[in-house]
């Protein structure tokens, strides 16, 4: 099968930070607990019992694609007020002390993010990214994370180009009863490097039906069809 190919990326941080700021991680590390080792079978109907493994594969696929970014220290909400404490150096100025600002809610008015209730909060990020030439950053929230009491927007940057500025993380806060602690490393985005091209679509008849009802009609007879046959090396 072919190998996928490498696609390196460069992290820069201020030097001052360099100690003590998280850094960001591939996805493959940042899999919760709840995700590992899903089980193999589930229970479709009474009696009768179907194979996971054709569902699991693409799940954990998405989720440890490309890496996480991190959040910069603890953030605690407590009745929707927002603390933190951070250990930055003396004199440190350059750049915001905070892990978090805030945005206007009049910035997403008349869209589906706006509510009266919520509000869009921006996950600062002192970190820059460059990826190679040719490749775009689709930047998301953390895939299948419904856990977390936020929800990150989804962009897209030209990381081989905008390279020299910190890219910040805006997340819509969907659960206003949340009362804790986001710890420090805490993935607030997940970013996947994707190679610019143009594609162009072609629409075609299947085959046969023989031909598109094989894979389907062997998944429930046997298990791991996905894993074994179609599933190519990842990372």
């Amino acid at each position: 099968m072919d190998r996928p190919k490498q696609c390196g990326v460069t992290f820069r941080c201020p030097p001052e930070l360099e100690a003590i700021l998280p850094r960001p991680i591939p996805a493959t590390l940042g899999l919760p607990d709840a995700f590992r080792g899903l089980q193999q079978t589930t229970a479709a109907d009474p009696g009768q019992r179907r194979s996971a493994d054709e569902s699991s594969p693409p799940v954990i696929d998405a989720m440890t694609y490309g890496f996480l970014m991190p959040l910069a220290c603890d953030l605690t909400i407590e009745n929707g007020e927002f603390t933190w404490e951070r250990d930055l150096p003396p004199g440190f100025a350059k750049y915001s002390r905070s892990p978090i600002d805030f945005h206007d809610s009049s910035q997403v008015a008349g869209t589906p993010f706006f509510d009266q209730d919520r509000f869009i909060i921006k996950f600062n990020n002192f970190w820059t990214i460059e990826l190679p030439p040719g490749y775009s950053m689709l930047v998301t929230h953390p895939v299948n994370r419904d856990d977390l009491p936020f929800t990150t927007l989804t962009g897209l940057v030209d990381a081989d180009r905008f390279c020299q500025g910190f890219v910040h993380f805006p997340a819509r806060w969907r659960d206003p009863a949340f009362n804790g602690t986001l710890a420090k490393g805490t993935p607030v985005a997940q970013c996947l490097p994707i190679e610019r091209e143009i594609w162009t679509g072609r629409f075609e008849a299947l085959p046969g039906e023989d031909r598109f009802r094989e894979p389907g009609d062997m998944i429930p007879t046997s298990s791991g069809v996905y894993r074994r046959r179609f599933w190519p090396p990842q990372r």
